[in-house]
């Protein structure tokens, strides 16, 4: 049988396991998008108004089912604009394919219309770039291309496809089924050594990250972390990954890091780091931990070798992936210490951290979300961009084993709203809230339309606030008083535009509004919207935007 090269790969992706591609259609890939007519059903195009939404969407759905996120866009302009999804999805360890289109063959390396080396733009940004120039191999490289996404340390591919190669005809036969890589496991040396060293320390600490865990996994690390009273603290946007309701969990190590879970890594004498790169936010710029030899013992399991001592040389390197390793640590005996005090203090300074002061705000963000957490059912999922808003899902939510938090580790404004409407396309059934402030919102605000048209409509909080919050905390500190480039003046009005994208949408304009508003959201069969008015005094949860200027000041004339 014959077919062209946009068929025999959209065939092999329905064989793969690929369910839904998100994307803006072009010119050089329309013969993919024809094979996709006849996939309804089994892959289904999410027709998207901006390629970074696009790929953003893609980037969310990879992280939150563990399978690449499919993401396609037309060459040049298109990629270009993809290119925040693929970043996005590297930093966050997260499996997904965005697939370009490319000039023909025969026009390469001439700067033709929309013509980019690919792999150039992506080599630094990709775990691999490729470009398939003949449609015989499609098969081959697409099979690669899916497992180099998920497995080691899962990550973004790019595939480029020359319009001219789509158009070939070929006897190539598409792929059959999926094809998966057992995880590497690790060896009894490792483990007993594992054992010998938890049983020499004093402070012990397991930190956990990455989003490639199978259902289940983390269980097994968390009945043995509560058989051995070890705390756990999550790193950075990862919290969702353990049961926050137990006894051992402590905390998250991220953005606006505790005092009390800087004070518990730095006192820790071991380390036991399962599933994560040691990124900046997770290390505090990298303090907490001596570069490259940290005075903590560190054992550091992962699942790909360039991952393990790439910023710390560890005392035990243990190559395993995360469930394989979970699977062995279940089988391991408890290991009892004299830590239990110290693990005490950590577990009952992260529920102290819940307790809030009445903030100088309009909206009462703390009272919020209390509100929230009381309302929404176990398996909730919350998203969010980036700014100072983001504390809030972050730090005062509890994340059950059925919840997942869709948050960006490479700090991506404009993630969270498309993040939502490819939780709401994967999971139709779930409750969905996005949080996004002001001007986070406005970077992806036309991805509302996507929602309508696929029928996956979430429930967005805007927390309106009037200016760019993270940049003005910075500007503040740094320069006080002296305000440049942080402010919005004119916001649209956020309920019309909602409501013409076919939201339900409200303004909430104080803190004893917002349950009632809530509810009609979650009860809303077309999403919502919420407005919410919030003080730019209210930036932090604990200082004022007053505060932190006086505070700045201060320190200058001391100078």
């Amino acid at each position: 049988m014959t077919r062209n090269g946009g068929q025999l790969l959209v065939e092999s992706l329905v064989a793969l396991g690929a369910q839904k591609a998100f994307g803006v259609p072009g010119e050089s890939y329309l013969a993919v998008l024809d094979a996709l007519h006849d996939t309804r059903g089994k892959l289904d195009y999410i027709l998207c108004r901006n390629e970074g939404g696009a790929s953003f969407m893609a980037a969310a759905y990879g992280k939150l089912m563990g399978e690449p996120g499919i993401c396609m866009v037309t060459r040049g302009p298109g990629a270009t604009n993809a290119s925040i999804g693929v970043h996005t999805a590297m930093q966050d360890s997260a499996p997904m394919i965005l697939f370009v289109g490319q000039v023909g063959t025969d026009m390469k390396g001439r700067e033709a219309f929309q013509e980019l080396d690919y792999r150039a733009v992506f080599g630094t940004m990709a775990k691999w770039t490729v470009e398939i120039d003949h449609a015989d191999r499609i098969p081959e490289i697409l099979s690669r291309a899916w497992l180099r996404a998920k497995s080691g340390r899962p990550g973004p591919v790019v595939v480029a496809l020359p319009e001219d190669m789509l158009t070939s005809m070929t006897e190539a036969a598409p792929l059959s089924a999926p094809l998966e890589i057992s995880e590497p496991a690790p060896d009894r040396a490792s483990m007993d050594n594992l054992r010998r060293l938890l049983a020499e320390a004093e402070r012990p600490l397991i930190m956990l990250g990455g989003c490639n865990w199978s259902e289940g996994s983390t269980a097994a690390i968390q009945a043995f972390a509560e058989a051995s009273n070890i705390p756990v603290a999550a790193v950075f946007r990862y919290q969702d990954q353990f049961d926050n309701s137990s006894p051992v969990f402590v905390g998250e190590m991220g953005v606006g890091m505790t005092p009390h879970i800087r004070k518990l890594v730095k006192q820790a004498d071991l380390v036991l780091a399962i599933n994560n790169r040691f990124g900046e936010m997770s290390t505090d710029g990298y303090t907490l931990f001596d570069v490259p030899q940290p005075a903590q013992t560190l054992i550091h399991v992962h699942g790909s070798d360039l991952e393990i001592g790439k910023v710390y040389r560890p005392a035990l390197a243990i190559q395993a992936g995360p469930n394989a390793f979970a699977a062995a640590l279940g089988e391991m005996a408890a290991v009892r210490g004299t830590w239990s005090a110290w693990r005490s203090e950590a577990r009952q300074a992260y529920e102290k951290g819940f307790e809030l002061p009445d903030l100088p705000s309009p909206v009462d963000m703390g009272k919020v979300c209390a509100i929230m957490r009381d309302k929404l059912p176990e398996d909730f999922i919350l998203t969010n961009g980036a700014g100072n808003f983001t504390v809030w899902p972050g730090k005062f939510f509890r994340y059950g084993p059925g919840a997942r938090l869709l948050a960006p580790q490479s700090g991506a404004m404009g993630y969270g709203v498309p993040a939502s409407i490819a939780a709401k396309v994967a999971c139709p059934d779930r409750t969905v809230v996005c949080f996004a402030g002001d001007g986070d919102f406005q970077m992806n605000c036309q991805e509302l339309a996507t929602a309508l048209q696929a029928d996956a409509q979430p429930i967005i909080l805007i927390l309106n606030n009037g200016i760019y919050g993270t940049i003005r905390a910075h500007q503040e500190r740094n320069y006080p008083a002296r305000v440049s480039g942080t402010t919005m003046d004119r916001n649209p009005d956020f309920v019309a535009l909602a409501r013409a994208y076919g939201f339900h949408a409200e303004k909430v304009e104080t803190t004893g509004d917002f349950e009632a508003a809530f509810d009609r959201a979650l009860a809303s069969r077309t999403g919502a919207v919420l407005e919410l008015v919030i003080s730019p005094e209210a930036l932090t949860p604990r200082q004022t935007l007053s505060e932190m200027r006086d505070a700045a000041l201060r320190a200058k004339e001391t100078a």
